[in-house]
């Protein structure tokens, strides 16, 4: 049924070797994964949209040469909790997990993400840098320059990252980034890097959903008719050598290509932090990430994970 064509309750029946009956309450059970499932008399039943199952030797075989050589055991699930949790605590440099639904997802600041089963992508990537934490700096905003880049050769145009960690296109989210620490902060840490990106979501879930409080988009509704294998393949032959060469190059390598695609550029915003809010223009992001806003005192520079940015004040 992945075609999303229409298909007999007989001819299911058949090819499952059960009844009619038996099919209803499979097709029940996909329901309850939100595959949303169309019915009619005459013509049997479909899924809307289709269905693009992630393919494990599909993504690996897609692999970019230096990233084959990067890339260490490769988890492809059905379905997980959360794929960020999962790496962070076990796992090797360089292994990666997929998922076709998340049930316990989250994005930063503690977030519920919401993951529909086979609809979008929840991948994350571990990886061990040696410096500490403060080899990290910026690494969010360079994990979205890939992202971006990787998107607008696939003929997505027009993805702008918003400090620190979301993907946005015309105003809406399309997708964000959540990097967690583990190990020793001031030696080799690990590091899981989280990316959920929208790819057919509106074929289960309608603008004004209450299940996401935001305006979103997705990659099906701006254009994108590809595969989700062949998109992880692209993402992950764009990201692994980003992150090995990231401990020799840092943020700076990354800053004004940032600064490009920055949404809200030299433009107002409002800043909410945990004792108050501060507003002012948006000035772009110091060598190290670091948010740069013009306020009624000057210059002043913002970073941390308990920020939030909002556009106009």
């Amino acid at each position: 049924m992945a075609d999303g064509e229409f298909h007999s309750g007989e001819d299911l029946g058949q090819a499952l070797d059960i009844t009619r009956a038996a099919v209803w309450k499979r097709l029940q059970c996909l329901a309850a994964l939100d595959i949303a499932i169309e019915t009619s008399r005459t013509r049997g039943y479909r899924l809307v949209g289709g269905l693009d199952l992630l393919d494990r030797e599909r993504i690996l075989s897609s692999l970019s040469m230096p990233a084959s050589e990067l890339v260490g055991n490769f988890l492809c699930l059905a379905e997980v909790q959360s794929t960020n949790t999962l790496l962070l605590q076990s796992g090797g440099h360089g292994d990666v997990c997929m998922a076709e639904r998340q049930t316990a997802g989250r994005g930063r600041r503690g977030r519920q993400w919401f993951s529909p089963y086979g609809r979008n992508l929840y991948l994350t990537v571990r990886w061990h840098f040696h410096q500490g934490v403060a080899g990290l700096e910026g690494l969010s905003l360079a994990v979205g320059v890939v992202l971006a880049e990787v998107l607008d050769q696939l003929g997505i145009a027009g993805v702008e990252l918003k400090w620190p960690n979301d993907l946005l296109c015309a105003g809406k989210k399309l997708g964000g980034i959540l990097i967690e620490v583990g190990g020793d902060l001031t030696g080799e840490c690990v590091v899981v890097i989280g990316i959920g990106m929208n790819v057919h979501m509106s074929a289960v879930l309608a603008e004004g959903d209450e299940r996401i409080n935001q305006p979103w988009a997705d990659l099906h509704q701006l254009g994108f008719s590809g595969s989700r294998n062949n998109l992880s393949g692209a993402i992950l032959s764009a990201l692994l050598p980003a992150l090995q060469d990231f401990s020799q190059m840092g943020f700076a390598a990354y800053r004004e290509r940032w600064e490009t695609r920055c949404a809200f550029m030299r433009r107002p915003i409002t800043l909410i932090l945990p004792a108050g809010s501060c507003e002012g223009i948006l000035l772009g992001v110091d060598h190290q990430g670091a948010l740069r806003v013009l306020t009624e005192d000057g210059e002043r520079i913002f970073s941390g994970g308990e920020i939030s940015l909002r556009g106009g004040v």
